[in-house]
């Protein structure tokens, strides 16, 4: 089960580690060193989940959590909370303020792997199958497939990666950078209104005769997949 991983954490040591053993384990990571950054740089991401130190520069993981998790668009995204704390009222602070997990430093990296593929079966149950429907939409990610009432469609890469992206969170509003960020990479230089050309060929693709459009545009905002 791949995810997008960010971590926060100030350690340069411990985050070449966690980099190396995530991406090893099909993760796509990002990272940030400074509190502040990292929760701007996590609402504009959105990861899949959240690896946190509890002491930052600027701004603690604690802070930085209790911010997530008042916030809609953000409280479903699991957050591990990663210290050198290791007292009880410590462990009891940290879930309350909405950590999902909590590991003291040191860790252990398979255990540390175990909590983080169990929070994302939770989170993200339809990211750990092969096929995912969604209405009478049906992906196959084994076989590349996509089929709208048993009509097979046929998309190119790029856009069953953007409909794969999109299946993943039904109904939540991803902006044009979000979108070149998980699907096409941070590192790659493209466009932004290639965005656009994408996503009118997957609308094409998918809105077959006598079914209704499933991808919507907000203004300003993105794009969302919704029946």
């Amino acid at each position: 089960m791949s995810a997008h991983v960010f971590i926060a954490e100030d350690e340069t040591s411990i985050v070449t580690l966690l980099k190396y053993n995530l991406e090893k384990e099909g993760h796509k990571v990002s990272f940030c060193e400074n509190g502040e950054e990292a929760l701007k740089q996590i609402k504009d991401k959105q990861p899949d989940l959240i690896l946190m130190d509890w002491m930052l520069p600027d701004l603690s993981g604690v802070e930085i959590c209790k911010n997530l998790k008042k916030d809609k668009k953000y409280n479903d995204i699991p957050v591990i909370m990663l210290t050198a704390k290791g007292e009880e009222e410590d462990k009891l602070k940290a879930f309350d303020t909405g950590a999902d997990d909590y590991v003291t430093k040191p860790f252990s990296q398979k255990e540390l792997n175990a909590r983080i593929k169990s929070l994302l079966r939770r989170s993200k149950p339809q990211s750990s199958v092969d096929v995912v429907e969604f209405t009478d939409l049906k992906i196959d990610r084994i076989t590349k497939r996509v089929y709208r009432k048993n009509t097979e469609i046929s998309l190119g890469p790029t856009e069953f990666k953007l409909l794969d992206f999109f299946i993943k969170n039904p109904k939540r509003v991803y902006s044009r950078e979000q979108l070149l960020n998980n699907v096409w990479g941070e590192n790659i230089y493209v466009e932004s209104r290639t965005v656009d050309v994408h996503i009118r060929r997957l609308r094409q693709a998918i809105n077959i005769e006598n079914t209704k459009p499933l991808i919507r545009t907000v203004r300003s905002a993105g794009y969302s997949l919704e029946s």
